[in-house]
């Protein structure tokens, strides 16, 4: 189901915008791989479990943290242009 209309590729603007949110979230992505893949390898030491624990917490807060780029993506991408549009709304 999409929420919002597909503006990526309005302009230059848009493309340059939603360029910029993908490469956050892919980003995201190997940070939070490589942290969960780190520390499932820490875990296997006595040692080394506070910091395997601290890397999973990592890896959570960057795989919370795509849902919400995307969202913050979106919003920009539906909000370019609009001023417009509600300036032609309310001409008398």
């Amino acid at each position: 189901m999409q929420i919002f209309k597909d503006k990526r590729h309005v302009n230059a603007e848009t493309r340059r915008l939603y360029a910029i949110f993908e490469l956050l979230h892919t980003l995201a992505d190997f940070v939070a791989a490589f942290s969960f893949l780190i520390g499932s390898i820490l875990f296997l030491w006595k040692a080394t479990e506070t910091v395997a624990v601290w890397l999973f917490i990592v890896g959570s807060v960057f795989f919370c943290l795509k849902p919400t780029l995307k969202l913050i993506r979106e919003v920009k991408l539906a909000s370019v242009g609009d001023t417009e549009d509600l300036a032609e709304r309310y001409r008398p």
